[in-house]
């Protein structure tokens, strides 16, 4: 049997049950059925990929090496599309900086894991999950993408159970944690404000314990404090559970904020212009997605078309006016298109 980076590549031959197995005693599975690794697959992973065997770096905790052939090996048991593979190269390459200390998140005996976050236009090219259920199952490119990051750290990085991984017990986020930032939203997007541009592609990789739903103290979130105190609360309560106050560094609180959690000003306007919409019984759906939308142009024949949300029309207008005009939060999105 032939290799790739020291890992067994598949016949096409061979059946299903038989990969699972040769994958199973290579300690590579994750515990899930895993696509078999065959030669076509791979090569088709690396397709225009330069400098296939170059090291961007040493992975703990065992400190394999993280090379596009290494990565492109996990992402094919994982599921990816080659088109993908940048994206799991760039959060491996990035969980190596120092002071994201892999290391410890690896080996702790405690609940920590990984979790990617992508952003701007690379996100909708690869129709990664930001909106319903973004955290959960039903999208195969955030299963996949956060699966093969997940796989790089525990069959390249070697952070498998009982060795590596010394977990008590372990979450669900070891498996897949991937999710995608929305760029319509009422608040200036992570890149804007990490300074990239309101609409960069780019990733964002967390070092995080888990997941706590914190709801609005009132319900239903109708004014600014039913939603923040809890969420105040619920940062106190994160800080006594994880014993961070015992440390000098407490790290970052990551909090995602639904859609429904708009400004309370904004939200009845839009509740009060879906009913309008219904009730004039006018022959259009009403609110799109960005991705909906430019999805429905290019069926339209549109050869080029591009979304101009609110935020970036406000970071290139508005940015910087020292008299504070700045347009509402539900100001208009732009579809522009050409044929």
């Amino acid at each position: 049997m032939s290799e790739w980076c020291g890992c067994p590549v598949v016949d096409d031959a061979t059946s299903w049950e038989n990969a699972q197995h040769i994958l199973t005693d290579a300690e590579l599975s994750d515990g899930l059925p895993l696509v078999p690794p065959t030669r076509r697959r791979l090569e088709a992973m690396v397709a225009g990929i330069a400098g296939r065997a170059d090291s961007h770096g040493m992975m703990p905790p065992m400190f394999g090496d993280i090379t596009p052939d290494a990565v492109a090996y996990q992402c094919v048991i994982a599921g990816c599309q080659p088109a993908e593979l940048p994206v799991v190269l760039a959060a491996a390459e990035a969980i190596l900086e120092p002071d994201f200390n892999l290391l410890g998140i690896a080996t702790t005996t405690g609940t920590a894991c990984v979790a990617l976050c992508v952003h701007g236009p690379i996100a909708r090219k690869l129709g990664i999950n930001a909106g319903t259920n973004c955290l959960g199952p039903g999208n195969r490119a955030n299963a996949s993408i956060g699966r093969a990051l997940q796989l790089c750290i525990r069959n390249i990085g070697g952070a498998r159970a009982e060795t590596g991984d010394m977990a008590t017990m372990g979450q669900p986020g070891k498996y897949t944690f991937c999710f995608a930032e929305r760029s319509d939203g009422p608040f200036p997007t992570l890149t804007a404000r990490r300074g990239l541009g309101a609409d960069a592609s780019a990733i964002t990789v967390m070092g995080i314990s888990g997941t706590a739903e914190v709801l609005p103290g009132d319900g239903e979130g109708a004014t600014p404090e039913a939603i923040l105190s809890p969420i105040v609360e619920g940062m106190r309560a994160g800080i006594v559970m994880s014993s961070v106050h015992r440390k000098n560094e407490r790290g970052e609180q990551v909090f995602l904020l639904p859609l429904e959690m708009a400004d309370p000003e904004v939200r009845p306007g839009l509740e009060r212009a879906a009913q309008g919409a219904r009730a004039s019984g006018t022959p259009f759906i009403s609110f799109f997605t960005p991705t909906a939308i430019l999805a429905l142009a290019r069926d339209a024949g549109f050869k080029e078309v591009q979304h101009v949300s609110a935020a970036m029309l406000d970071q290139r207008y508005f940015a910087g006016r020292t008299d504070g005009l700045r347009p509402p939060n539900n100001s208009e999105e732009l579809l522009v298109a050409t044929t």
